[in-house]
């Protein structure tokens, strides 16, 4: 008689992944770039330091006082200053927007660059989970950034203006500044991050976000015509300017945002991004 063939017992299929499994996944990725960490320390440290720098330069101009032959009056309109702008100072803060659009650029497309995304797509086929994954590390490490550069650069440049009339977290204006920055990173991020989706060269995809997010409003400048100004609006820079901008100021411009249009412009740019993201993975091979 012949021997009974032995019993083969199936092994049971592995669970699917979770999402906590692939927000890990793409913690570990991107912490573990050396350049991480490294990269979001030095630009949070430059940002604030030009802030501080030009907070420090009008403190010593107003302690100075007028020089000879200046205009009479407590506060000439030399030494006029925005003390809630010198906080947000622009230059500095589109190198923020540099720093994160390249960080999300990177994210993605460093991952076709490697080849890593053959192997991440490979094991968990739902490219939608991935990509949501990665977008909600990055948006949440540069969110935390953000809000950390926000607070230092507002708490030191006010404390340094305490005496020319530095302000408060609770002053009109001010936590709205800090909150609209802080909300700047992450925004910048995921729209790097649909560059990097659609472009998948880390160069090629940092040149493109970076085109749109600081060149494209210099070409919707000016009050000359309604249509240019208020396309101008729905840029994420023009956005952030009118969220920082102190109420107490009056606004010069012709046709200004509200305050509402420039929260749902950033919104918009933020879901947008993952949108685009989204989409061009999904539809797109490796």
């Amino acid at each position: 008689m012949n021997a009974p063939a032995p019993v083969r017992h199936l092994t049971p299929p592995e669970a699917p992944a979770r999402f906590r499994h692939l927000l890990r996944a793409e913690w570990i990725k991107l912490w573990s770039l050396r350049s991480t960490p490294g990269v979001l320390a030095a630009g949070g440290l430059v940002v604030t330091g030009i802030c501080v720098n030009a907070a420090r330069s009008n403190a010593d101009r107003l302690d100075r006082g007028p020089g000879p032959g200046a205009g009479t009056g407590p506060e000439p309109a030399a030494f006029a200053f925005d003390a809630l702008g010198t906080a947000f100072v622009d230059p500095a803060w589109q190198l923020l927007m540099v720093l994160a659009a390249c960080l999300g650029a990177v994210a993605l497309s460093g991952e076709y660059a490697t080849g890593l995304a053959r192997t991440t797509f490979a094991a968990v086929p739902d490219r939608r989970a991935v990509v949501a994954a990665k977008a909600a590390v990055v948006a949440g490490v540069l969110l935390v950034f953000g809000a950390c550069v926000a607070l230092t650069s507002f708490a030191v440049t006010q404390a340094l203006l305490r005496e020319h009339g530095g302000l408060s977290l609770s002053d009109p204006g001010a936590l709205r500044s800090v909150a609209a920055s802080a909300l700047l990173a992450p925004v910048c991020g995921l729209a790097g991050m649909a560059a990097g989706a659609v472009v998948r060269h880390a160069a090629g995809a940092a040149v493109t976000v970076i085109g749109v997010l600081l060149l494209l409003p210099a070409l919707f400048q000016g009050d000359t015509y309604r249509w240019v100004r208020e396309t101008g609006h729905l840029l994420p820079l023009d956005a952030w300017t009118t969220l920082v901008r102190d109420p107490a100021l009056p606004v010069t411009e012709r046709y200004p945002a509200t305050v509402t249009e420039a929260w749902t412009v950033l919104g918009a740019w933020g879901v947008a991004g993952l949108a685009v993201a989204v989409a061009a993975v999904r539809h797109r091979d490796v």
